[in-house]
């Protein structure tokens, strides 16, 4: 089959090319980059004034399955992904089984490859039962193809534990993926700990929360010898141990989420779980740093911690309501309005950050549009501004704070191997 992209401005981060070409995609590969194309097509992509990028490669995501089925499914995971322009996803393993041993990795990968329209790839837990004392099989999970393995959702407490795994990982090398949170200092806090927690009546999670984490498992990952990648940072604190670990030479990348860099605790004006998350929407000072990390190419990727739940939880008071937001369907769109529209990124970081950067961290072969590699492709509309209506969400859940915000930028295209799986509707 062949597919042919027309008049788009093709932006490649591995070769630097900014231009405006055609693509021509046979057989699922980027056969020919070039200014008019003359072929006849079985598909022809009109993209002119659209990015042309890498398929965006989202290194957190939740699907939920098995387990939770009722707020996400592989499959309704994988329509969202394809919807916001992402090719590859990265699922985290706080399911029912945990993915802590080979057979839940291959049910996930199973499912995904007899009915996900995306690529879809299982992390492996650190420990059994995410229980943080007994090392779950992570040669047997590499052995079945995990990406890294991560505890996601908390932090493995005991360092002695957390050490072997990442000696292991190092062994079999995969990355460790670090959500950074001090259960103890945590507490039962809901919401970033400042004037805004003690205005609304909430107990708050302080920045030590995480920052103190950061640095033991930069210390850790040093003495291991593993590659750590530090996921949704959130506070200035964590930045600057970021950029002063890489200053360092240690091999260490980090991530932010769309909504640590469009919001902060600010934004937050009742008791709506829609704004609960963790790590929690920080101060606007975290909220900049954030964003200059990003700038200054500090921060390394942008991924979305896609966390669906069901109307009922998102309903209840932030107190009870569980933590996370969805984001897969309206991260680039953030990215674009939030970062490049303000000049913090430009298009070209845009998709390094969405693509190229995330697929160098855990060793694939994607990322690119260089000629000969698989026809992973996003057209992108930067001139496309709308709000962002739930109701249009192909995924199941809908617990997001950004319903109704005006965005500038419209996923038009995905093609996954050549193959178009979500084309937006003129």
């Amino acid at each position: 089959m062949k597919l042919l992209i027309k008049n788009g401005r093709v932006m490649d981060p591995a070769s630097k090319l900014d231009a405006e070409s055609d693509i021509l995609i046979e057989n699922g590969k980027i056969a020919r980059i070039s200014k008019n194309i003359k072929t006849k097509a079985d598909k022809i992509i009109q993209a002119k004034g659209c990015f042309v990028m890498p398929g965006f490669i989202d290194l957190h995501v939740h699907l939920r399955d098995p387990g939770f089925e009722e707020k996400e499914t592989v499959l309704t995971g994988a329509l969202a992904a394809a919807k916001g322009g992402f090719t590859t996803i990265l699922a985290m393993p706080n399911t029912k089984p945990v993915a802590d041993n080979p057979d839940v990795v291959n049910y996930v990968h199973q499912k995904a490859k007899n009915l996900a329209p995306v690529n879809v790839l299982q992390i492996g837990a650190v420990t059994k039962e995410q229980k943080g004392k007994e090392l779950s099989d992570i040669a047997g999970m590499a052995a079945a193809g995990i990406p890294a393995i991560s505890e996601d959702g908390k932090s493995v407490m005991n360092t002695a534990v957390y050490y072997k795994a990442m000696k292991i990982a190092k062994e079999k090398q995969i990355p460790v993926f670090a959500h950074c949170e001090d259960k103890f200092l945590a507490a039962n806090g809901v919401m970033n700990e400042g004037k805004k927690a003690q205005e609304l009546g909430f107990p708050g999670i302080s920045n030590e929360v995480e920052d103190t984490i950061t640095a033991r498992d930069i210390i850790l990952a040093r003495r291991a010898g593993v590659h750590l990648h530090l996921c949704h940072c959130s506070t200035k604190g964590s930045v600057a141990m970021l950029k002063q670990a890489k200053k360092e030479g240690i091999s260490v990348t980090a991530e932010a989420c769309p909504h640590h860099f469009a919001l902060s605790e600010e934004d937050i004006l009742e008791d709506d779980a829609n704004y609960k998350m963790n790590p929690p929407l920080r101060s606007i000072e975290d909220m900049e740093a954030i964003r200059e990390g990003l700038k200054q190419n500090v921060i390394d990727v942008i991924a979305t911690d896609h966390a669906p739940h069901t109307a009922v939880e998102k309903g209840m008071s932030m107190r009870k309501a569980p933590f996370g937001i969805v984001g897969l369907e309206t991260a680039a769109a953030l990215t674009y309005t939030e970062l490049v529209l303000k000049e913090y990124l430009t298009p070209m970081q845009m998709a390094e950050k969405l693509s190229y950067n995330p697929a160098k961290i855990i060793g694939l072969e994607k990322g690119t549009l260089e000629e000969g590699s698989i026809a992973d492709v996003v057209v992108f509309d930067p001139s496309k501004t709308y709000q962002i209506n739930v109701k249009e969400f192909a995924g199941k859940a809908k617990n997001t704070p950004f319903n109704g915000r005006k965005v500038t930028g419209k996923v038009i295209a995905t093609i996954v191997s050549g193959e178009v799986v979500y084309r937006e509707e003129n």
